[in-house]
């Protein structure tokens, strides 16, 4: 049975609060008095039930947006991470068809140059090594990856830094007692 509610300090929103239907005999036994349970009571117990039942679907919708939001941040991340994959991908390719004379080694330093016809070319020169007879305009040196991606000088000692982690996790794993979530223990920070 429904019933609809103004609540107090608030005319305009009204409830709908659903009550449960009532029986003086369940299954044919009578279990409490039927005077106890069908007399009308309080009028104000059935605004008290309504605004709970407001204050139920306040705070669900609460609940939902504080969720959604989360995922919405995932989904900003994530997007973050596709763009920055994206961008990697799209450098490695321009690299890998950079014009070389030698035949690039994975775990090798790159020096890559300009000429001014505008061709990019790798050479196995650094700046320093060239001296200050160097022909072309220097653009950035990159290590080539064993998975064939290209890093940036200022970026290979963190990179080196993150595989010796996972190589050590790696290593690790055979000494790790089962679990169900990894463990860390003994890894460097």
């Amino acid at each position: 049975m429904d019933k609809a509610v103004s609540l107090p300090n608030q005319p305009e929103k009204s409830c709908t609060a659903t009550l449960v239907e009532s029986s003086s005999n369940p299954n044919g036994l009578e279990l409490v008095s039927s005077y106890h349970t069908n007399r009308v009571g309080d009028p104000m117990d059935l605004v008290a039930l309504a605004q709970q039942v407001q204050k139920g679907d306040e705070f669900v919708r609460a609940n939902a947006c504080n969720r959604l939001t989360v995922i919405a941040e995932q989904i900003r991340y994530l997007q973050e991470q596709a763009r920055k994959v994206l961008e990697e991908a799209k450098r490695d390719a321009d690299l890998h068809h950079a014009a070389c004379n030698v035949v690039k080694k994975p775990g090798n330093m790159y020096y890559l140059y300009v000429r001014d016809s505008g061709q990019r070319y790798f050479s196995i020169l650094s700046p320093k090594e060239w001296g200050s007879s160097h022909p072309h305009k220097f653009l950035g040196a990159y290590k080539l990856e064993y998975d064939m991606s290209w890093t940036p000088l200022e970026d290979v000692e963190k990179r080196e830094a993150e595989i010796s982690v996972m190589d050590k996790l790696l290593n690790s794993q055979t000494a790790l007692p089962s679990s169900k979530g990894p463990n860390f223990d003994g890894l460097p920070n």
